[in-house]
């Protein structure tokens, strides 16, 4: 590690905690939230989700596997800060391409380490998510600080994290092809013309969307989204945040993914007023997520922001149709209110086996049907990545309600 500077996190609530300063050399002044993977460090920074936040890692080690491009779910890092127990200094993988710590100064990420995250994990679990600010300044005056923190927002952070133009991701055509661009290739699109491929072996998942085109609302969309609909044979389409529900549905796709993304979803104003068209369409609709959230909010139902979220790999959920429970991984703030849910609408089809909140909506009469939690799994468990299927099922008319 280059510097063994001392930082500070400043809780709004008033408690300090001294460590070391980490990553890029700069102030910020974010909303501080826990992450319980023990593994997945990178596509947890790159998760679009977290624009707008600074992470605390649960897990006391971070960085033994340095940096795998490949493995990164959006171009760069979206978290305002890091904060850790303690980063590896000297990372062992034959595929690490550079140390978080490069990776953290290079994107301009700054962070903590060295303080007792198990403590700081515990004051947002009793006392509710709040925000905070990562410094180097030794000389901080606490009663200037903590207006500041009183008064951040994450803001409309959709707009921010989601692409500049669509464009389209090409379907996997052979179980012999190689499956879709890994890492930061998957980005290029030169590279797609060229058609360059991952080398790895042949896919065992059957191309049962062959031939089916997928529009897909970036949000947020953490590039396995795409990714796992391209490995089952679909074509992606790929569309900004704000794009019309009339521009979408002009390039009649077959079935229209919503992503995660960032934010208070009531933020979301005209987005939601989009998918208010599109529900009231036949085209068949996923929605995870912040896309969970938005559908629910565009048919009348109503969402509030959780005591401390759900952030991490090991999240149990059960399948109310089947009694089923996945282990799943999430990454949210809000959640959808099921107290006065109209069943006219939609019906709960999934629960948090924790706490009882709500993780899907089946809705009714309609083929839709949306998770809260992360079916594409990366990081995480691969339990419920069967819910791709059962979309491309439900739109090649396999499914009436979901």
């Amino acid at each position: 590690m280059k510097t063994s500077k001392k930082a500070f996190l400043i809780l709004e609530d008033g408690t300090v905690f001294v460590g070391t300063h980490i990553g890029a050399d700069k102030e910020i002044v974010s909303e501080i939230v826990f992450n319980t993977s023990m593994a997945g460090y990178l596509e947890v920074l790159t998760d679009p989700s977290y624009a707008g936040q600074a992470v605390c890692m649960t897990y006391p080690l971070i960085g033994n596997y340095g940096i795998c491009k490949d493995d990164m779910e959006s171009l760069r890092p979206w978290p305002d800060g890091f904060i850790v127990r303690e980063l590896s200094r000297i990372p062992s993988n034959f595929r690490c391409d550079m140390t978080i710590q490069q990776f953290l100064e290079e994107n301009g990420v700054p962070g903590i380490a060295g303080i007792d995250t198990r403590a700081l994990t515990k004051i947002l679990r009793e006392k509710g998510t709040m925000n905070g600010m990562i410094t180097t300044d030794e000389n901080y005056d606490l009663e200037q600080v903590l207006p500041k923190l009183k008064a951040y927002t994450t803001g409309k952070v959709v707009e921010k994290v989601t692409c500049a133009q669509k464009y389209t991701i090409p379907a996997v055509t052979d179980l012999t092809q190689n499956g879709p661009l890994s890492g930061m290739a998957r980005f290029d699109k030169d590279a797609y013309a060229r058609g360059e491929r991952e080398k790895k072996p042949a896919l065992v998942k059957k191309l049962n969307g062959a031939g089916l085109k997928i529009a897909l609302m970036d949000f947020g969309a953490k590039a396995n989204i795409a990714r796992s609909l391209a490995e089952r044979g679909c074509e992606v389409t790929v569309y900004p945040a704000l794009t019309t529900a009339e521009e979408i549905l002009a390039d009649k796709p077959d079935g229209i993914m919503l992503s995660n993304g960032p934010g208070d979803p009531k933020e979301c104003t005209s987005i939601i007023q989009e998918i208010k068209k599109l529900y009231n369409t036949e085209t068949p609709i996923f929605a995870i997520c912040l896309g969970h959230q938005l559908m629910a909010l565009a048919t009348g139902a109503d969402t509030y922001k959780m005591k401390y979220g759900h952030r991490g790999g090991n999240h149990p959920v059960k399948d109310l149709a089947t009694g089923r429970v996945y282990i799943s991984s999430q990454n949210h703030g809000y959640v959808v209110d099921t107290e006065h849910l109209d069943p006219k609408i939609a019906t709960p089809a999934f629960i948090n086996v924790n706490d009882g909140t709500n993780e899907g909506l089946a809705y009714t009469g309609k083929n839709i049907f949306t998770v809260q939690f992360h079916p594409e799994a990366c990081p995480g468990p691969q339990d419920s990545g069967y819910l791709f299927d059962r979309f491309i099922d439900m739109v090649k008319g396999g499914q009436k309600d979901a």
